[in-house]
């Protein structure tokens, strides 16, 4: 998990250790993510109406009630106990998480974002822009946009796009079918129409709205945002906002207006910002990496302005935000 890390010169190899057990567990859960059903760990067969976890029948004990089995209140009590307090469980977790650490999940395990910020690497060898809505290039001094790119990020969109929708698919239905049929073209035609239009539609999303959808679409970003949103005392990119003239060197380095964390960030946010408006924040770390890099090349500062902080220090930083707006609102 990410933390606030030292405030030394060693910041910017902090960082990049950082960044490295990031991708190392996007990559991870990416793969599980693809594995997931092939293995039984987790899917809903509709074929038997059956879900399965960690490779076993899960049961909630309703098809033995129809079978006179067992009792109304037995099936009520397995259910209570195999299916709702296991659910309350996870959510309670998974919030409690986002409650102290925010959108931990979409920043270091979502495969979705994982995709994101992979063809942002890819649409910026092209055109020079992490986005296609971006209104500026943001190359570094002797980089340059190659056209040769553009057929790699449009293909790469397609090709995982229709895997997101294979995938999705084998979660509902026996991977063995929908991969089997796949490689002899004995597809249902209702397979096949999922496919193509899933397909489609996640080819679309990320070629012009990947970003977008983690903003806005996302219900489960969306929820982590909120239980972050409540916690003045989570996990924020703080800003020293005492030494923000030493932003204006930080800004040639990337692009005539706005800094390099701005620049950097795969969410397209301004990370300088308050906590309110870093709403959709994944908590990357991209910005706190791209600002102890470009700090480093500048010797007489004596550290990053970016940095992560937690519990007191991110109560002192949420305080002295509140206190700086309501100081603007004062007649």
């Amino acid at each position: 998990m990410p933390d606030p890390g030292p405030a030394t010169g060693s910041s910017v190899q902090h960082s990049q250790r950082l960044q490295r057990r990031r991708r190392a567990t996007q990559l991870a859960f990416f793969a599980l993510f693809l594995l997931a059903p092939a293995l039984n760990l987790l899917r809903f067969d509709l074929n038997e109406t059956q879900l399965w976890v960690l490779g076993q029948r899960w049961s909630l004990g309703l098809g033995a009630l129809q079978r006179g089995e067992v009792s109304a209140n037995q099936a009520a009590i397995t259910l209570i106990l195999r299916g709702i307090l296991p659910g309350l469980a996870l959510v309670a977790i998974f919030l409690g998480v986002a409650w102290r650490w925010g959108r931990l999940y979409c920043g270091w395990l979502c495969p979705h974002f994982s995709l994101v910020e992979g063809l942002n690497a890819l649409l910026h060898k092209a055109c020079g822009k992490f986005s296609l809505w971006d209104e500026q290039a943001s190359l570094r001094p002797g980089e340059t946009a190659q056209r040769r790119w553009w057929p790699i990020y449009a293909l790469s969109c397609a090709g995982f796009g229709f895997l997101w929708a294979i995938t999705l698919l084998t979660y509902l239905l026996p991977p063995q079918a929908i991969w089997g049929g796949l490689l002899q073209g004995t597809l249902t035609a209702n397979q096949s129409r999922f496919i193509l239009i899933a397909g489609s539609a996640f080819t679309l999303e990320l070629l012009f709205a990947r970003h977008l959808f983690c903003r806005f679409g996302c219900a489960v970003g969306l929820f982590q945002s909120l239980a972050w949103m409540a916690n003045p005392r989570a996990l924020v990119v703080a800003f020293k906002r005492e030494r923000a003239s030493d932003c204006r060197t930080c800004s040639t380095e990337r692009a005539p207006e706005g800094s390099a964390c701005d620049r950097v960030c795969p969410m397209r946010l301004r990370p300088r910002q308050i906590k309110r408006l870093m709403f959709s924040c994944v908590q990357c770390g991209r910005c706190v990496d791209q600002c102890a890099e470009s700090q480093q090349a500048q010797p007489q500062l004596p550290q990053p302005q970016l940095e992560w902080t937690v519990g007191v220090d991110a109560l002192r930083e949420t305080l002295r935000q509140s206190k700086k707006n309501s100081n603007r609102t004062d007649p």
